[in-house]
């Protein structure tokens, strides 16, 4: 046997050894290219930072409240659903004008309640003739209404550094700071502000 024939049986060997295993001799190698890794590292990257922002929007802007009572007509209905924003007062301070959820006298096993803001710590607040004053200042009311009762306020109140005095739009169906089961509202009882109503009839922003 000669040089040329043993060649030619080893090659048919190797055939068949491919055909019978599925081995591939001349089989290249995969080369993994730098700009791949780039690739799919910025890719996982972004859908890490997706997920992320979803779960700080979920926990900080997407905790939702229902609205009980119709103390805030006409501007969040009854037993509409909030969201309400947790951050936003992590960072300032509530105003003047802010619609916020908060426990009243910080009870845990209360229902949150939805009032609007009318005077920060520091303020003076009082309730004559139908009107509020704060800082000795006629203070316009979202419905214009004449306040028929005045409770608490009927005597000057002056807030605290950590006090807030709230009202309810419909100012007239309210249970809010001129009575004791709620009074002046402290920061640490305030939930957050409440600044979209996620029902399908009254859905949009709160002013």
């Amino acid at each position: 046997m000669n040089r040329r024939q043993l060649h030619i049986i080893i090659d048919k060997l190797k055939r068949k050894l491919r055909f019978r295993s599925g081995l591939n001799f001349r089989r290249k190698r995969y080369r993994v290219r730098p700009d791949h890794i780039r690739f799919y590292g910025i890719w996982v990257a972004e859908i890490a930072g997706v997920i992320l922002l979803a779960f700080l929007l979920t926990k900080g802007m997407g905790m939702r409240v229902v609205n009980s009572g119709e103390s805030m007509e006409t501007a969040i209905p009854e037993n509409a659903s909030l969201w309400i924003n947790r951050i936003v007062y992590k960072v300032s301070k509530p105003e003047t004008g802010d619609v916020i959820a908060f426990l009243p006298k910080g009870n845990l096993n209360a229902s949150y309640n939805v009032k609007r803001v009318v005077a920060v710590p520091g303020d003076t607040v009082f309730i004559s003739n139908g009107k509020l004053y704060v800082n000795e200042k006629v203070v316009e009311l979202p419905g214009e209404e004449s306040i028929r009762e005045e409770g608490r306020a009927s005597s000057e109140i002056v807030l605290g550094e950590d006090e807030y005095f709230v009202l309810g739009d419909n100012v007239n169906n309210s249970e809010d700071s001129r009575y004791e089961t709620v009074g002046n509202v402290k920061r640490g009882e305030i939930y957050g502000k409440a600044w979209f109503i996620t029902s399908f009839k009254h859905f949009g922003s709160i002013d």
